[in-house]
């Protein structure tokens, strides 16, 4: 009455059920693509006012 199947099949059903990932496409997963992007412009910005601070003290 309440059978369900073990996690491990339900997990190969999903990923069974997926399309295939699209070639050129890194990121699956859209979160994770968003903390990759906003990490890198981060890093870009501090950079940017990393340099204009030392060229203004130059």
């Amino acid at each position: 009455m309440f059978y369900r199947k073990p996690l491990e099949e339900r997990i190969a059903d999903r990923v069974a059920a997926r399309k295939p990932l699209e070639e050129g496409k890194t990121f699956e997963h859209g979160p994770a693509k968003f903390v990759f992007v906003s990490l890198l412009v981060a890093v870009v910005l501090m950079h940017v006012v990393g340099v204009a601070i030392v060229m203004a003290f130059h």
